[in-house]
């Protein structure tokens, strides 16, 4: 009867440790199971390492990892800006060549001077052409003649660009609150005061507006100030023949100008003429003074 409780109490221990064995194990495997938790802020695209893609490109290099589609990169917004001076020999035959090489590039012409001074004949323009066609357009040029002076600049208005138009979506949104208010107020006071901020926000859109426009036509459209010149011949004028008679006419002129000056010369020395005799008499005085014996 002792052994028989014993060996029920062992049963009782058994069974009691397989269960609790197999709760262990059952929890184990849900936790495993349980997925990581998903972050919902999307992560920024991270843009690819040149030197990752040339060791990719490199023979025997493991094929790189597929790159998202969707993701584009943001695209620069730059200004292009030439200055160029030619010396050409004909400047019409220059010119001529000129519209057709603008027209044949897309561009247009908006300015042009010409001026004839100091032994040049001279053009300056402003042509504006697509970003596309700007160096295939400035070496079309080059050769119309000699490049005597040629710079070339490149402005990367990108953050500038982006900086004015999220002011301008500020204000837009500001004036959209203002209106807003504008609807709701009762006293007169209060419309007059918000009338008056709408206006000061309006004349600030329209400025952010125009500056926005500007560097949207100067991305869009390079700019190539050009100066073209022709040398032109400078003639010598002949030597006037002189007739005798007028040379007798301007010696008579000029001995009568001679005289003239040497009497005013004369007469400019009045203070010597007045001090002569002074000195004349004091000199002989001097030489009539006894000799000391």
């Amino acid at each position: 009867m002792k052994n028989a409780g014993v060996f029920a109490l062992m049963l009782v221990s058994f069974l009691t440790g397989c269960s609790e064995r197999k709760q262990e194990s059952t929890m184990q495997r849900e936790t495993i199971a349980e997925p990581a938790p998903v972050s919902m802020a999307p992560s920024p695209p991270s843009s690819p390492n040149t030197d990752e893609v040339e060791d990719a490109a490199a023979p025997g290099a493991a094929a790189p990892l597929p790159i998202p589609t969707g993701v584009v990169a943001p695209a620069r917004l730059l200004i292009y800006h030439a200055e160029l001076r030619l010396k050409v020999p004909s400047l019409p035959q220059a010119s001529a060549s000129l519209d057709s090489i603008v027209r044949r590039n897309e561009g247009f012409l908006s300015a042009a001077t010409e001026t004839r001074a100091d032994g040049e004949w001279q053009q300056l323009m402003t042509i504006r052409v697509r970003p596309a066609r700007f160096h295939t357009l400035l070496a079309a040029l080059s050769g119309l003649g000699t490049v005597e002076e040629k710079k070339l600049t490149t402005d990367d208005v990108t953050a500038q660009h982006a900086d004015v138009a999220a002011r301008l979506a500020t204000k837009r949104a500001v004036e959209k609150r203002y209106v807003d208010l504008l609807g709701r107020a009762r006293k007169i006071s209060e419309i007059l005061e918000i009338e008056g901020k709408i206006g000061e926000v309006r004349e600030e859109i329209e400025s952010t507006e125009s500056r926005l426009k500007t560097l949207d036509d100067e991305v869009g459209y390079s700019t190539i100030s050009l100066a073209c010149y022709q040398v032109l011949p400078q003639s010598v004028p002949d030597a006037p023949v002189v007739s005798f008679a007028s040379r007798v006419v301007e010696s008579f002129y000029t001995g009568w100008t001679l005289l003239t000056g040497l009497f005013i010369g004369l007469v400019a020395i009045w203070p010597l003429w007045l001090m002569a005799p002074v000195a004349w008499w004091m000199l002989r005085r001097w030489r009539k003074r006894p000799l000391a014996a």
